[in-house]
Formats: structure tokens, sequence, C-alpha cells
């Protein structure tokens, strides 16, 4: 099908998808949620497909939720319903790449932050541009990491990594990223995609049941209760989207201004 806010494209077993807002250096919205799921879970998940690789047009792969789409009033208070974006925007997406059994590759040009760094790290095999980097930013408007990041994270790079990447907020470049084991290569600007899709073809000419296998192992050994993470990171993240923090966080990154936080 045709879509606006991502492309997809099929040549042989390749499945590609391109993260298509690049004015907004690809963050989430609504529609770019919902038509990403449909083609991860219904387009790569086709049997002709071998293996998929996810990359973002322009000059980031996603810098994470569009805040100046704003959010989904709950109906029960008229505040975020961030818990109902992140389950039926947010988690089908990550579920869904986990779940594929199929090769899955990330080719990471620009910021990789927030759910863009789920999305990421949802992939079975990142490679990024030198000029990439990553980051878990939720704190810097008052929230808290989510889209599965608090289980890929620390599966990725351990405990005090974590916290360092969960509690500072800050901008982790693709080499460091590649030194702490959340990534697995870094390439020339100019010669990531050429990487990018000769591994992918390489992974897709592979036997693809194989490879399925050490992706169900995998999942069970390190990721073996994604979804109760994921309603915990939901139902932590709702609350703390009704604090005056948070609106202040908001407020502040579209005014683009250091925030004045209380503790409330």
């Amino acid at each position: 099908m045709s879509y606006d806010t991502i492309q997809w494209q099929q040549s042989g077993g390749i499945g590609r998808i391109t993260l298509n807002r690049p004015e907004t250096l690809n963050a989430w919205t609504a529609k770019f949620g919902a038509e990403l799921r449909q083609a991860v879970n219904e387009d790569a998940a086709d049997p002709s497909v071998r293996a998929l690789l996810i990359t973002g047009a322009g000059r980031g792969f996603s810098s994470g939720a569009d805040l100046k789409a704003g959010f989904e009033p709950d109906p029960s208070d008229g505040m975020p319903n961030v818990a109902q974006t992140l389950h039926e925007v947010y988690h089908p997406i990550i579920v869904g790449i986990r779940e594929l059994e199929k090769p899955v590759v990330a080719a990471v040009n620009g910021p990789a932050v927030g759910i863009g760094l789920s999305l990421a790290l949802a992939c079975d095999l990142i490679l990024a541009a030198e000029s990439a980097f990553f980051g878990l930013a939720f704190v810097n408007i008052g929230l808290m990491p989510d889209g599965g990041s608090t289980l890929f994270v620390p599966a990725a790079v351990g405990k005090a990594r974590s916290y360092q990447m969960a509690m500072l907020g800050e901008r982790i470049d693709a080499q460091r990223a590649l030194e702490w084991g959340l990534i697995n290569a870094v390439h020339g600007d100019d010669r990531l995609m050429d990487e990018a899709n000769a591994l992918v073809e390489q992974l897709a000419a592979g036997p693809t049941r194989s490879y399925a296998g050490p992706t169900q192992a995998i999942n069970r050994m390190l990721y073996p209760d994604l979804d109760a993470q994921l309603d915990l990171e939901a139902e932590l993240q709702h609350a703390l989207a009704r604090t005056r923090d948070f609106q202040e966080g908001v407020t502040a990154f579209v005014e683009k201004r250091e925030p004045a936080f209380e503790g409330a």
C-alpha cells in the first residue's frame, strides 16, 4: 500500500522501511506509528521478505515523539493519554520487530533518540554513521524511558551505563555507543547505506529459518517478559505525564529554553 510518513520497498527477499518525516527528523505521530505498524506487522512479515532494513530519510533516524504534535487527551482527566499512545502506537511496532522470524537491521543516520532509540534497539543488528548519536532524552522533559528501552538498554550496556543514559539524558556518540556494546558497527557517513545494503543482502541470501532460531532463543534469554516491561513503562510514564515538571519540560522544549523543574 501507499504510505505518507514512511516508505516501504521490497526488492526480491529484501524489505526496506524508510522513516519519512525528514522535516522533523522522523519524529513520531499517531499516523506515523500506524503506518510503521502496518509496514512491520504486515509488509515485512510476509514470507517473501527474508531480511528487513530500517533507516531514516534526511538527517536523522528518529528524534523520538513529536512533542509539537501533542498527545491525545485522556477522557477521565483531559491530561495526556500517554498509556494509550504507548499501547496502541509504539508497543505493537517494538514487539512486532522482536517477533519477526527474519533478520532486522537498523541503519542509523543522525539521531536515534527516545522512541527512536527503542526502535533501533529492537532490531537485531545496528549499524551507525559516524555522525549518528543515541540518547534517552526523556529526563529532559520530566519523563522516563519507554518503548522497551528500560529492557533493551540494560541488556546491552549494563546497570551503570543504563542509569547514566536514563538519568543524565546525555548524547552518546556513535563511537562510544560501539564501545559500550549498544550497536554493532560504525561506518563513514558516505558508506553507511552501502554497508547496510550489503549486510541485508547477505542475510536475505542466508538460511532464514536458521536466523529465526537465535532470535527466539535470545528473546527468551534477554527479554523473557517484554510485554510486562512495556506495561510497567506505560503505567509509570502515564503518571509522569500528569506532573508539573512534564508540563514545564514540554513547554521549555517548544520554547527552546532550559526547563525550570520543581520536583513535582
